[in-house]
């Protein structure tokens, strides 16, 4: 048979590069990087802006450009717009409280790994009930066979007041750990007499998948007897027990490592035994000396020393009489220890490092933002366009022209061919043109219509 727990609620627990293209036609074609077109050269004088420059017609060129921030405007918005000025500070300053806040957040993450405590009081009730023990002669055939079960609760006290009867313990506080958070192991010790088979009942913290408000054993049987009850807590961080020498020296009785050393520190601090001439030492008291054996003792020296001082902590034993008549429940036994439980504001904490909603919140503000500076970097866009058509009709035209005549080059894979040559005939009387006549004849008659033209 096993150990049976209860099991209740849980604790609730802060532009990219242009695209590339193939060249159509044979394979010893060459393939050319793509290049922005040339800004044709303008008679406008030096005070007026050029219509390409002013139009912004090279996506290439623009796209090369270091890609600005979302959220950032350019240079050029903030002339045309001087109240972007308060914008641009608005950004700023939310870089700095963004910056603050990952400061504190990483504080919060680094000091909810180690979590200050406070001691509480654990109050443990060792009750029973039972079920069927009325005792009928003759007995009734169909009887269900007498049972007893074993309780063992617990509840963190609230300024050291317990309203409630051992009885009539309700759910714990949520926020506190449950009651098997406080224990390494459980062993409950049965009448080997009245039950040879599993009489020693074994619970540990490292093999329970979650923890419980309590526990329970459930057994059959019609005769009273005295069941041994073993508690070993569960210490985080590790606590020990210390030797009388120096529990004598600290007045403490079990405490973790780093807080003993503490003690000693205060302790040679509050009686002036720091060695004068070198500050790393501390003179050894006669109490001191029955704990280290030594009239000097170096500080670094102190932890290695209080090692054969430090004990495992003694379990706590308990025997509770499994009582079968009267009152159900019986026994109104409680027991207090104290315990270690995580600071109250730790919990608030870990809520808002766990809330997201704020998160979504500003996600969905900073999409709007982003938004809208797309669309006035858009209509940037086409503003430059048009007043570049307005300042000089012609030459915009003609610059339009030409910049979209070499990207359609650049997608034909003629690029770098120069026009100007390609009309003199000196051009087609180079070697390669006679292999290359017999290769254009040669292609299938689909391919030769779908050729683009000037591609030979």
């Amino acid at each position: 048979m096993a150990l049976n727990q209860n099991q209740s609620v849980g604790i609730a627990n802060l532009g990219s590069s242009s695209p590339s293209f193939s060249t159509p036609g044979n394979a010893s074609a060459k393939r050319y990087p793509q290049k922005p077109p040339m800004r044709p050269s303008g008679a406008s004088p030096t005070h007026t802006m050029s219509p390409l420059r002013t139009m912004e017609l090279n996506p290439a060129a623009r796209k090369k450009k270091q890609k600005l921030p979302d959220k950032q405007l350019q240079d050029k918005v903030a002339t045309i717009l001087p109240e972007s000025a308060l914008y641009t500070q608005l950004l700023e300053f939310e870089a700095r409280v963004d910056s603050a806040l990952a400061r504190k957040k990483v504080d919060i993450q680094e000091a909810l790994k180690s979590p200050p405590c406070i001691q509480k009081t654990l109050r443990i009730y060792v009750f029973n009930t039972f079920a069927n023990q009325v005792r009928s002669i003759p007995q009734k055939p169909n009887a269900d066979p007498p049972t007893w079960t074993l309780k063992i609760v617990g509840r963190i006290l609230e300024d050291g007041v317990d309203p409630d009867q051992p009885g009539m313990v309700q759910k714990s506080n949520p926020f506190y750990p449950k009651f098997s958070s406080f224990f390494k192991r459980v062993t409950i010790s049965l009448d080997q007499r009245l039950y040879p088979d599993n009489h020693i009942i074994l619970w540990e913290n490292a093999r329970s998948p979650a923890p419980h408000e309590g526990f329970e054993v459930k057994r059959k049987g019609d005769k009273e007897f005295t069941v041994n009850i073993r508690l070993e807590m569960n210490y985080a961080p590790e606590k020990y027990k210390l030797s009388q020498p120096l529990m004598e020296i600290l007045g403490i009785e079990v405490e973790t490592r780093p807080r003993i050393i503490a003690s000693i520190w205060h302790y040679v601090k509050a009686r002036k035994l720091q060695n004068q001439h070198d500050p790393s030492f501390f003179n050894c008291d006669p109490p001191l000396q029955k704990v280290f054996g030594e009239e000097k003792m170096k500080f670094t020296m102190v932890s290695q020393k209080i090692s054969q001082h430090l004990f495992p902590p003694q379990p706590i034993h308990l025997e509770h009489k499994i009582k079968l008549s009267g009152n159900s429940p019986a026994g109104t036994a409680c027991y207090d220890v104290l315990v270690d439980v995580p600071f109250p504001i730790q919990r608030d904490l870990s809520a808002l490092l766990a809330n997201s909603e704020k998160n979504k919140e500003i996600d969905v503000c900073d999409e709007a933002i982003c938004a809208a500076i797309r669309k006035i970097h858009e209509h940037r866009r086409r503003r430059a366009f048009f007043l570049g058509f307005s300042q000089s009709p012609v030459e915009f035209i003609n610059a339009l022209i030409e910049s979209q005549n070499k990207d359609l080059k650049l997608v034909a894979g003629v690029a770098s061919r120069s026009a100007e040559k390609q009309r003199r005939s000196d051009f087609f009387h180079q070697p390669w043109v006679e292999d290359a006549v017999i290769r254009y004849l040669n292609r299938k008659p689909g391919a030769g219509s779908d050729a683009a033209p000037g591609s030979i």
